[in-house]
């Protein structure tokens, strides 16, 4: 039997007493993420196991402690993914050698929290817990969008079990393995569930289903919020002083019209002043309810939970409507506020004639329409040019990385696509090595997508350089956008527009079409030299656009 049906079966392990040590032997799975780990430990004669490790449990049921002392174990690690990895500990004596053989490549778990031992209550059988996934390097917690299975049906390894609505888009999680969907804990719509948080349990055989109908997960399974488990500066202290309720007949008073200051600070919480950060709420607007008006976290919840509104903003009879942001609206102001406090901007224009640009595309299209393929556009030349001229000017392609400057070879260009849902950035890779076609293609497809709100992390990822076109769908003459960081640099494109040029000779005049691109720079980067280098790079390239295609 391989490795991963040991794991899929473990109730069949039971059937093994007699061919392996039952004293001497055990079996162990680790579960690792960024803020811990856990190793669930199977007695293999006995069918029992148990939990330990340190820092946040991130999933599973509750063991009881594995009694046994494992003496002289050997360690094989296999890795899975971002943080995600297997291990397998045994005693040399033992007979699991020979199970376990052909171990590499036996499993498959991508970045799903959960966890497949014995539940501590003699009551429930063997069963799988599934916590929510991470499944972008930025998300702490998400959404159920929709459940694609019900309670009862049969799972099978790569299937669909639901859609999760992270901090950038809406993914499919698949199924790990085969069983029967027993309980789901978070169904459709569910908000703001934290990363391993459980929303749902698999059993392996149809029968005991019935035995989950009213499951709930213990409290000891629940995740610690990131913001509380890193925000604890003094145990005893702070602790005390959120726990302490705020006095009664004093909340409407006046004593708690604004936070005491001293010089300009305002007295907080370690946590509220977290919790504040990380909800881009300024300190100076919420009354605190603490000792001598200290602000808690209760507070700062308190005024998330009013729309993020004072009371005393709210004029009388003025009317309006608080709409809720969405995850990738939080997750892009959060970025681009970093981007504008930390990043050294400055910013270079030019100003391109795009005649001959516009001609080559009237050249192009109807060869693209006898072929079947998609209508290139403005937007698309201005995508290659601009890989190109970052071949030729690579220094532009580059990230700050604090003791060093990383230059990257692939050209990946992030096109910003607007929609309802907030800002989203899918990625064209290697721009420089595609023809207008292949680019043609791909920008529509990511903008569907993206307007569908079903974009995966591969599809926006690994960008280098940015455009933001307002020009073509807005008629925006010239604007300066903001840095998508890690990148050091985006480039903004203006509308096209006519403009009278002087003749050779007096009072001879011509008309032609300009756009204007401008260059936000990282100047920790990218010096002023080099960003005109790139710009006149650009701008050669859409002055003869013929020359794109060599």
């Amino acid at each position: 039997m391989s490795a991963a049906q040991l794991l899929r079966h473990s109730r069949k392990l039971r059937s093994l007493q007699n061919a392996i040590d039952c004293e001497r032997s055990s079996l162990a799975r680790c579960f690792s993420s960024g803020s811990g780990s856990f190793l669930v430990k199977e007695n293999v004669g006995e069918g029992r196991c148990s939990l330990s490790g340190v820092g946040k449990r991130t999933g599973g049921a509750n063991f009881s402690q594995y009694n046994k002392p494992m003496k002289e174990l050997e360690t094989f690690k296999v890795p899975l993914g971002v943080n995600r990895s297997y291990t397998w500990r045994r005693a040399p004596t033992s007979g699991i050698p020979n199970a376990v053989s052909g171990l590499n490549g036996s499993f498959s778990c991508g970045q799903v929290v959960s966890a497949r031992p014995f539940s501590s209550s003699a009551d429930l059988p063997p069963h799988q817990e599934i916590g929510m996934p991470s499944l972008s390097p930025t998300m702490t917690e998400g959404n159920i969008a929709k459940w694609l299975k019900k309670e009862g049906d049969k799972v099978s390894p790569g299937e669909v079990l639901c859609e999760v609505e992270t901090d950038k888009a809406t993914v499919e999680m698949e199924c790990m393995e085969e069983g029967y969907l027993a309980k789901i804990i978070h169904g459709d719509g569910a908000k703001e569930i934290k990363v391993g948080e459980i929303i749902a349990i698999t059993v392996e055989e149809e029968g005991d289903i019935e035995k989950f109908k009213d499951y709930k997960p213990s409290s000891s399974a629940e995740p610690v919020a990131p913001a509380e488990s890193k925000a604890q500066p003094e145990p005893s202290k702070p602790k005390v002083e959120e726990k302490e309720p705020t006095k009664a007949p004093e909340p409407k008073a006046p004593k708690t019209e604004e936070a005491p200051q001293s010089g300009d600070r305002i007295f907080a919480s370690p946590l509220a002043r977290k919790l504040a950060e990380d909800n881009n709420v300024p300190l100076s607007s919420v009354k605190g309810t603490g000792p001598d008006g200290r602000i808690l976290k209760a507070d700062i919840e308190d005024y998330l939970g009013k729309g993020g509104k004072s009371e005393a903003l709210a004029a009388p009879g003025l009317s309006y409507v608080d709409i809720p942001n969405a995850q990738i609206r939080k997750v892009t102001a959060n970025r681009l506020l970093a981007s504008k406090q930390t990043i050294p901007h400055y910013y270079l224009t030019v100003d391109t004639r795009v005649d001959k640009l516009i001609k080559l595309r009237g050249e192009l299209n109807p060869l693209q329409e006898v072929s079947g393929g998609k209508k290139i556009s403005i937007n698309d030349l201005v995508i290659k040019a601009a890989a190109l001229a970052l071949r030729k000017v690579p220094q532009c392609n580059s990230s700050w990385m604090n003791d060093f400057i990383r230059q990257y070879h692939n050209v990946n260009i992030n096109v910003a696509v607007q929609t309802e849902h907030g800002l989203f950035v899918p990625v064209i890779r290697d721009a420089d090595k595609k023809g207008l076609g292949t680019i043609a293609e791909e920008v529509k497809q990511l903008a569907q997508r993206a307007k569908e709100n079903s974009l995966k992390p591969a599809d926006y990822e690994g960008g280098t350089f940015t455009v933001s076109n307002l020009g073509g769908p807005f008629g925006i003459k010239q604007f300066c956008a903001i840095i998508n960081p890690p990148q050091s640099a985006i480039l903004a494109i203006g509308s096209a527009e006519k403009r009278v040029i002087p003749g050779g000779a007096d009072a001879q005049y011509e008309f032609g079409s300009f756009m204007s691109a401008t260059l936000s720079c990282d100047h920790r980067v990218i010096d002023g030299a080099i960003g005109a280098e790139f710009l006149k790079a650009f701008k050669g390239y859409i002055e003869n656009p013929t020359s794109m295609l060599l």
